[in-house]
């Protein structure tokens, strides 16, 4: 495997669109690195300069510290795993897999023994006589798999390989995914609007809007130190509830109601500037608490809320309602029986807050 870098990567498309702004990244050997974000933000086209798809426009791409900006997609040594698979309707999952080594020429008993190898790490050996209408959506998607490791290339890139799954599938997937990168360690950018697929596959998560950079991290620090309010909202399932107010003499105020925030949070607030001025309070649904330590810790947090509407989803139901206008879903446990439009008090857990600038939308740290 190998490392890359991307070094302020620009892509500028004719009719002067900006799709990538000043994209930089040091990918090191081995890592799993996950570019994520919604539909537009220059994830999938990134990716496709790497793969040598898309011109770029600005920057330097490095592999291994050679500059392959210039490059071929058939010498980069990269493999690309397609969305739509993308496999030979009228070939064989054998002949699939072999096809590339095929046109390489590479003598037949190599191809036969990188094919059976692939195939046995990816569970097909008894498929591979099998053409693709025969085989399941998982299936062709480990063909697919099969036909890029086959070629041992530096670098595996995979745009949104598991979009086109059912939702227990794409789980299983995923797990094999994870499996199959930690028994090759092979270097991997992974292409997803999926956030729940970045956070549990990923060892860094890259997260992009309208193309440029947010944040990169691990997904820990990505989903516990959220850079700004796009990423806060973003990474997180309920996402993060956003209130707008003002921090005076040691509580958050959002219109007539008062939350009490902790001596060291106000006093980082008031050594910035910020007592008195126009801020956003970031909560998380799973840390709002209707009991607990919490309840206790955290007395003058508490409020008064109508239940508009309450999810089950198991061992959880996600209750949503609002504060002084503003829409806030809690995360709660279902052994506390909450029925729609009736009162509750819950607590925010004002340790776990943030608080964000209200005009640069950065997180105050």
């Amino acid at each position: 495997m190998a490392n890359m870098i991307l070094d302020k990567i620009n892509k500028v498309y004719p009719n002067g669109v900006h799709a990538v702004h000043d994209f930089s990244i040091d990918i090191r050997d081995g890592e799993f690195i996950a570019f994520v974000g919604p539909s537009g933000c220059g994830k999938s086209t990134t990716l496709r300069m790497i793969a040598g798809l898309e011109e770029i426009s600005g920057g330097d791409l490095l592999l291994e510290g050679k500059r392959i900006n210039d490059l071929a997609p058939k010498d980069r040594d990269v493999a690309m795993v397609f969305q739509s698979y993308a496999l030979y309707p009228h070939m064989t999952v054998y002949h699939n897999m072999a096809f590339s080594l095929m046109l390489r020429r590479e003598d037949p008993d190599v191809i036969h023994e990188k094919v059976l190898e692939a195939a046995r790490i990816l569970s097909l050996e008894e498929y591979l006589n099998r053409k693709p209408r025969e085989l399941s959506g998982g299936q062709r998607q480990r063909v697919a798999l099969g036909r890029a490791i086959v070629r041992n290339p530096k670098i595996f890139l995979m745009d949104e390989p598991l979009s086109n799954l059912d939702a227990k599938l794409r789980v299983q997937m995923r797990s094999e995914l994870i499996k199959l990168h930690k028994r090759m360690n092979a270097t991997t950018v992974y292409v997803t609007h999926d956030q729940v697929e970045a956070m549990t596959m990923a060892s860094r998560i890259v997260v992009m809007s309208m193309g440029y950079v947010q944040q990169i991290g691990t997904p820990k620090e990505v989903y516990d130190y959220p850079d700004n309010m796009f990423v806060a909202g973003f990474i997180g399932a309920p996402p993060m509830n956003f209130l707008k107010g003002r921090a005076d003499n040691g509580t958050f105020i959002v219109g007539s109601t008062r939350l009490a925030i902790p001596g060291d949070k106000y006093t980082l607030l008031a050594d910035k500037g910020y007592a008195g001025k126009e801020l956003v309070l970031g909560v998380r649904p799973e840390d709002i608490h209707v009991e607990g330590e919490v309840m206790d810790r955290h007395k003058g947090a508490k409020v008064s809320i109508v239940v508009e509407v309450a999810e089950l989803l198991g061992k959880n139901v996600i209750v949503y309602s609002s504060i002084e206008g503003k829409q806030i879903l809690a995360d709660l446990s279902t052994k506390h029986e909450i029925e729609m439009e009736s009162t509750i008090d819950i607590c925010l857990d004002m340790d776990r807050v943030h608080f964000f600038d209200d005009s640069t939308t950065e997180r105050i740290r």
